[in-house]
C-alpha cells in the first residue's frame, strides 16, 4: 500500500466518522426541537463570523465553559443551555458554528446539522466583531449563509461585540423607527452592556408583555412558585386572609401557558391589569 493510498483510506475513514457525528447531532437536534415545541420554549441562536466572540458571549450569558477558538468550526456540535430572560421566562440559548467567507455549497450542506438551530430559531443574535476592519463584509457573508439555510426571515438582533477595543464607544441599544431593538453594542469580555442585551432580548421575545396584579389563593401555590421561576414577580405581599398579592411583568403567552398547565380556574386566582388598583375576579 502506497502512502497516497494510505492517506486516502485514512481520509475516507475520517469523513465517515464526521458524517456519523453529524447524523447524531441532527437526531439530537430534532429530539430537542420537538421537546421545545411541546413546551413552547423560545430558542435564541448565536450566529456570527469566525472570531466575532460568539462562544465568549455564550459563556457569559449561560455561565458555561464552551471551547472558544479563533478558527473555523471550533464549535461543531451546537451547544445549548437553558437561561432565564426577564418577562419571557425560560429560553434555550444555542451556540452555532462560526461562518467564513465564500463557504462552499457542499460544506454548507455537510454542516447543515450544526446550522439547523439557526434555521429553527425564534430569535438570532448576530454577533459581530465591532473592532474588525472587515466588519461590514463579515456581516454580508453571514447574511448570505443565513439565506442559504433558510433563516433569512427570522428576527435578528445584531450584537456589536468587543467595544472595549474601540475608542469612545459606550454600550447602547439601537432601535428602528417602530421602537424595536435592532442592535446592541457591548463587550462580552468585560461585561459592559450585557444588561442592555437582556433588555433588548426581552423586548424582542416578548412584544406582548402584561403588567398585572394577581391575588393568588393558597391552592395556587404551585403557580406562584412557577411565576418566581420564570422571573415574572416584581413585588409581593400577603393580605389579611393569607392570600398572596403579586405584581407581575410577564409575556402574555407565558402567562397563558402557566395558568393552563396548572389547570386552575378563576376561582383560584383573581387578576387586575393595572398594578396598584383593586383586584377583580377574572371574567367580571
Amino acid at each position: 500500500e502506497t502512502q497516497l493510498e494510505t492517506d486516502r483510506r485514512l481520509l475516507a475513514a475520517r469523513i465517515k466518522s464526521i458524517h456519523k457525528r453529524l447524523d447524531k447531532v441532527r437526531r439530537q437536534r430534532q429530539q430537542s426541537r420537538r421537546s421545545r415545541q411541546r413546551t413552547e420554549t423560545p430558542l435564541v441562536s448565536l450566529v456570527g463570523y469566525t472570531n466575532a466572540g460568539k462562544s465568549t458571549l455564550f459563556n457569559t450569558l449561560a455561565d458555561a465553559e464552551v471551547y472558544a477558538a479563533d478558527q473555523l468550526f471550533a464549535t461543531l456540535d451546537p451547544t445549548m443551555r437553558a437561561i432565564k430572560v426577564p418577562v419571557v421566562g425560560n429560553v434555550i440559548l444555542a451556540d452555532t458554528v462560526g461562518f467564513i467567507s465564500h463557504l462552499p455549497h457542499k460544506l454548507v450542506e455537510a454542516f447543515r446539522a450544526t446550522l439547523e438551530e439557526a434555521a429553527g430559531a425564534t430569535l438570532l443574535l448576530h454577533v459581530i466583531d465591532a473592532s474588525a476592519e472587515e466588519m461590514e463584509d463579515n456581516i454580508d457573508r453571514v447574511d448570505e449563509v443565513l439565506s442559504e439555510i433558510g433563516a433569512a426571515d427570522i428576527p435578528v438582533l445584531k450584537v456589536y461585540n468587543k467595544i472595549d477595543l474601540l475608542e469612545d464607544k459606550a454600550p447602547r441599544i439601537d432601535y428602528d423607527v417602530g421602537g424595536r431593538p435592532i442592535a446592541v453594542w457591548l463587550s462580552a469580555q468585560t461585561g459592559e452592556g450585557l444588561e442592555l442585551l437582556h433588555a433588548a432580548m426581552e423586548k424582542a421575545l416578548a412584544p406582548n408583555t402584561l403588567d398585572i396584579r394577581c391575588r393568588l389563593l393558597p391552592q395556587a401555590g404551585r403557580l406562584r412558585a412557577r411565576l418566581y421561576e420564570a422571573g415574572a414577580v416584581t413585588a409581593e405581599h400577603s393580605d389579611c386572609d393569607g392570600a398572596s398579592i403579586v405584581e407581575l411583568r410577564i409575556d402574555q403567552r407565558e402567562w397563558e401557558r402557566l395558568t393552563r398547565a396548572e389547570s386552575l380556574g378563576p376561582e383560584s386566582w383573581v387578576i387586575q391589569s393595572e398594578p396598584g388598583s383593586e383586584p377583580r375576579q377574572l371574567g367580571q
